[in-house]
């Protein structure tokens, strides 16, 4: 399944899944059945594979939205959606999600005027990410931001490609994520 984690080469026809749709090797096309256990245990590892998060700190997430009130697996796609290093890469300052991390890490950017270097920190509505004024000729952050365009930033996010400003207007709704995730799957797999 394509998970875009190759940047720009998973929006181009040089992508391997466009190219080849099963497994390399002599036994890459062979039937493969799941029970409803391997079924669940897959997509939370897509799911996992997709945000660039560690189990453990999966789990967390995953008991921070148990414990709101409201439906868990859109309470837990929201809150994997609202992290820094996800946002980073949502507005377009970064090619892909790990390429994001890397640069929050290396102090590349700011939320509401303080840099911040915790891939996981959670982002409010009304928090304003900006890229630091030392980093914002850096190579890797201006191709991304020339690439925008393509991709498109999400509605909840305003920004302002010129002053490499961006503005959280509000927390993503699930309608509004377009990965192919089945958050039921997951909540049946972690209430067993």
């Amino acid at each position: 399944m394509k998970l875009f984690l190759k940047a720009d080469r998973c929006y181009t026809e040089k992508c391997a899944i466009e190219r080849r749709a099963y497994p390399p090797g002599q036994h890459g096309q062979g039937r493969s059945k799941f029970s409803e256990y391997g079924n669940q245990l897959r997509e939370k590892q897509k799911v996992k594979r997709i945000y660039g998060v560690l189990e453990r700190q999966f789990r967390l997430t995953f008991k921070e939205a148990e414990r709101q009130k409201g439906v868990t697996g859109e309470l837990l796609l929201s809150r994997l959606e609202s992290r820094l290093d996800t946002m980073v890469y949502k507005i377009g300052f970064a090619g892909s999600r790990s390429e994001a991390r890397q640069l929050v890490l290396h102090r590349h950017f700011t939320v509401n005027g303080k840099p911040v270097r915790i891939p996981s920190y959670i982002v409010n509505p009304g928090d304003v990410i900006e890229v630091r004024e030392k980093s914002r000729k850096t190579d890797r952050i201006v191709r991304a931001v020339e690439a925008v365009d393509r991709r498109g930033v999400p509605s909840w996010i305003e920004l302002d490609k010129n002053a490499l400003k961006a503005t959280v207007k509000g927390k993503p709704e699930r309608a509004e994520l377009t990965l192919p995730i089945t958050e039921q799957l997951i909540v049946e797999l972690y209430s067993k």
